[in-house]
């Protein structure tokens, strides 16, 4: 396959863009470096020869996206870019709105413009919002009402899709697309060759090891009043690698005209201390904590039915142990302490 994949200089894309290279694709990275590293750029250029192209450019370039998947001959396309701080979205939402359901609608315009027959949304579990307790383990029937910007961006642009593929199936053009809503995704390439590498950084797992690496004090742990077993929250923690088989699995399944929604995650949770001692267990460093209140937008627990992908894909999670997860981020962060050069 010849395929565009938006955000491919980010965490999630860059994977990606690895694990499609491997599988014998061609694939062009559009990305407009705002929170990508062309760092990632580099690293997967070298590795991938001339079947990685990238092009600078902000999704909303809908002009541009069309030139370029007429350019590469796309015939599918992974849409990875978005700004994804759920705190930073209840701040600034219209920024939100603009740059992932304004882009969004972009990369779907050009891609039925160019004919591109399939299309893998990276949504998110933030479109459930604070599921009932009878709703826990998530399945892809629980009804989506997300409480925060973010999971409200991702939203849209699935009711957008649905949509889209609607129209063009009225009027007899091959869409198929799958929104796969991903749980906290975590850990990196095994080998060290891509990783997570976000400025400034949010997220629990790589902050546990910036403080072990001695470029953070303490971890600060936002909100200890959950109602959860310790109060803190809880989440499904998904090996990044399993993510992108996911996603590989889905593109190759597709068939004209199909629609489909898949978790992914690895059906158990654990709450934030619990990450905390999993960190210090794979570190051997203390890790200080502190506690703070909670953050905007946060709700108490989240996890994962991931049935429906088994079934339909035969897809599973193969790292599901936690602090296997981290050995794979730790061992990232330990080869590359500052993160991809900057130039």
């Amino acid at each position: 396959m010849n395929i565009l994949v938006t955000g491919g200089a980010g965490y999630i894309g860059s994977h990606a863009v690895l694990r499609l290279v491997e599988a014998g694709h061609f694939v062009h990275v559009v990305d407009n470096l705002d929170r990508g590293n062309r760092g990632a750029i580099d690293t997967l250029r070298a590795i991938g020869g001339d079947r990685v192209g990238f092009t600078e450019m902000d999704v909303r370039d809908n002009v541009g996206l069309l030139d370029t998947m007429r350019r590469e001959r796309i015939d599918s396309v992974m849409h990875f870019a978005a700004l994804a701080y759920v705190g930073e979205s209840v701040a600034e939402p219209a920024r939100y709105y603009d740059n992932n359901v304004v882009g969004s609608l972009s990369v779907i315009e050009a891609a039925l413009e160019a004919r591109v027959g399939r299309f893998i949304f990276s949504s998110t579990c933030a479109s459930y919002g604070e599921p009932h307790e009878d709703d826990l383990p998530i399945n892809e029937t629980c009804p989506q009402n997300p409480v925060n910007p973010y999971g409200r961006s991702k939203l849209v642009t699935e009711w957008m899709l649905r949509d889209a593929a609607a129209a063009a199936g009225d009027r007899g053009q091959p869409f198929a697309f799958a929104a796969l809503r991903y749980f906290n995704v975590a850990g990196a390439d095994p080998e060290t060759r891509v990783g997570e590498d976000h400025r400034p950084e949010s997220h629990l797992i790589p902050i546990c090891l910036e403080v072990a690496l001695g470029k953070r004090d303490a971890l600060t742990i936002h909100g200890t009043d959950y109602p959860t077993p310790d109060g803190t929250c809880i989440r499904d923690y998904v090996h990044v690698s399993d993510l992108v088989e996911a996603h590989l699995a889905t593109i190759e399944a597709l068939k004209p005209g199909d629609e489909r929604a898949y978790n992914v995650g690895i059906g158990r949770g654990y709450s934030v201390r619990e990450c905390l001692e999993a960190c210090r267990r794979v570190t051997g460093h203390p890790i200080p904590e502190k506690e703070g209140p909670r953050r905007a937008g946060d709700p108490p627990s989240l996890t994962a039915d991931p049935g429906r992908i088994e079934k339909d894909l035969g897809f599973k999670a193969r790292h599901t142990d936690l602090d296997e997860i981290i050995e794979t981020a730790w061992r990232w962060y330990q080869a590359h302490p500052d993160g991809y050069p900057r130039d």
